[in-house]
């Protein structure tokens, strides 16, 4: 669920999702190649030079489909959002969902560890995606409230709990998941994830009646 926006979303927010849709083999090689990069030098330490050579073309070959560097990050933090959207359903159950990010590590590793990278290096409002990383946050810590009131219309999850405070400690746990999988791949991510929305299920579970 990290990162992932309201289905709502007009296409005018996604400035960059046409970059992707053409589905140009050039431009997957370059997107690919800026994600390793970014994984391993970080957006400060990786040129367009440095990702045109990787993805094997020139330098104007790039600058063909990003005009700039600043263009190509969006765009690789677009591929991350496009994958939350094709394998995320936000109005399904939290619990499910939640045990279905976990897929995600074995599935995209290279959208994970590029996402967590981008995220710490972003932190200061001054970096050039602190504004969009800042977004995807808040719509995270959303995505995850609104199932959870919706839980409680139900009554499938007690009442009694703030959904907006769950929501904090839920995508903290998401975040902090991806981080120390970076720092320690061998985490056995699925048991984790179980366990966890095992343990979110008794906390929201309403009280038993006699």
């Amino acid at each position: 669920m990290t990162g992932q926006r309201s289905s709502a979303t007009q296409p005018t927010s996604r400035p960059y999702e046409t970059l992707l849709a053409k589905g140009e083999e050039r431009k997957l090689r370059i997107l690919t190649a800026a994600q390793q990069l970014l994984v391993r030098r970080g957006w400060r330490n990786t040129t367009l030079a440095q990702i045109a050579r990787e993805a094997g073309v020139s330098s104007a070959g790039l600058l063909h489909h990003f005009e700039s560097k600043q263009q190509l990050l969006h765009a690789v933090l677009e591929a991350r959002d496009i994958d939350d959207d094709l394998h995320a359903d936000r109005s399904g159950d939290l619990l499910e969902e939640l045990e279905r990010v976990a897929d995600r590590f074995e599935r995209a590793p290279d959208l994970v560890a590029m996402f967590v990278v981008l995220l710490v290096e972003n932190l200061q409002p001054d970096a050039p995606l602190h504004d969009r990383l800042h977004q995807r946050y808040h719509s995270s810590v959303e995505t995850v409230a609104a199932a959870i009131r919706r839980g409680q219309a139900t009554g499938r999850y007690r009442a009694d709990l703030d959904p907006a405070v769950k929501a904090v400690e839920i995508v903290a746990f998401l975040f902090g998941m991806e981080t120390s999988w970076l720092l320690n791949p061998s985490i056995p991510v699925t048991d984790v994830f179980a366990g966890y929305t095992r343990s979110i299920a008794q906390q929201l579970a309403p009280a038993s009646t006699c």
